[in-house]
Parts: structure tokens; C-alpha cells; sequence
């Protein structure tokens, strides 16, 4: 059933666009209840982003045994999750009601950012852990500035997101094992 609700999900976006998604239109496609809908997602907003963009659960790209590796990895499935034509019709739409509602916006950080930070921390972790950084750098920054530097490479500059990945990762590792050197120092 979850399978469904993605698929007609995804489908209606690309039909109907996201202001003309609604749960009916969803639970009559998909041919189920919109009760079971709701069972699994509390609003439209939920279930668009869990269809477009990523569900609950949220893969860590394997280990590739380097910090600059992980993060070309990260990146490539950020951007990936972000091109599809789901999200690419729905998604600035989607974040613009999220910030203007708290108990959504609440929701939504509990459900989908939360595993997103998460992930990035085990992703650092691995990068400390192999002694490439010192120290466990700030996640909710980094979270912060890779993805939204994600977002404003597709959706504000418009860019062509072939090379990003490579291109993000060096500058980000870079950054990050300055940083680390750098506070290192100071202590």
C-alpha cells in the first residue's frame, strides 16, 4: 500500500502539479481509503515529501573509506532524491507552507530532518573515527550548509548539477579539515 500512495503520488504531481494534489484524488487512484492515507502520513505535506523526496527512513550511503568519498556519496543522493520530477514540481512549495506553519514545520523536522542530521552525523563520525577529523564538527551547520547549498545550486541558481557533487565535496572536506586543524590548534 505504501508502494501505491508513492507512485500515485508521484504521478498526480507530475499531472496536476502540487497545489492540485489533494488526499482524495490520491486515495481514489491508488484505490484505498483516505483514512489509510492518514494512517500513515498526518498531512498532505508529509505525504508529498515522503513521495518526492525521501521517506522516514533515510539510507547513509556506504562507507567509502574517506571523508571526501562519503561526502561526494552524500551529495550524489542528495541531489538525485532532489531532480527527480516529483520534487522538482512540489518541492519549493512544499517548504514554503512548512515555514509558515509551526506545528507542521514541528512535524516535519521530527519526521524528516531529524534522520537527515542523523545520517550526517554517522557519515562524520566514520570521518573522525578514521582519524581524519579530530573532532565531531558542528552537524546542525553542516547539515545546514551542504544540503541548503544543494538546494540553492537547483532551485536559486539553476545551475546544471552534473559536476556538484565532486565539486561540493572537495570544498566542503576541505573546509571541514581546515576547521578541525584549526580548532586543534587553538586548544
Amino acid at each position: 500500500m505504501d508502494d501505491a500512495i508513492t507512485q500515485v503520488t508521484r504521478e498526480l504531481l507530475a499531472e496536476v502539479g502540487y497545489a492540485g494534489l489533494t488526499m482524495d484524488a490520491v486515495a481514489n487512484r491508488a484505490r484505498i481509503g483516505k483514512a489509510a492515507i492518514y494512517r500513515r502520513y498526518a498531512t498532505k505535506q508529509e505525504m508529498v515529501f515522503a513521495a518526492a523526496i525521501h521517506g522516514e527512513t533515510l539510507e547513509i550511503p556506504p562507507d567509502t573509506g574517506s571523508l571526501l568519498g562519503d561526502l561526494t556519496a552524500l551529495a550524489h543522493v542528495i541531489i538525485s532524491h532532489l531532480t527527480n520530477p516529483a520534487a522538482s514540481a512540489a518541492l519549493l512549495k512544499l517548504l514554503g507552507e512548512i515555514t509558515t506553519d509551526p506545528t507542521l514545520a514541528n512535524r516535519f523536522t521530527a519526521t524528516f530532518i531529524e534522520p537527515e542530521r542523523e545520517g550526517n552525523a554517522e557519515l562524520l563520525r566514520r570521518a573522525v573515527h578514521r582519524g581524519e577529523l579530530n573532532r565531531l564538527p558542528d552537524v546542525d551547520l553542516f547539515h545546514a550548509m551542504f544540503g541548503g547549498t544543494v538546494l540553492s545550486w537547483l532551485f536559486i541558481a539553476r545551475h546544471d548539477p552534473r559536476d556538484l557533487p565532486e565539486r561540493l565535496a572537495r570544498f566542503v572536506c576541505a573546509a571541514l579539515q581546515s576547521s578541525d586543524q584549526q580548532e586543534a590548534g587553538s586548544d
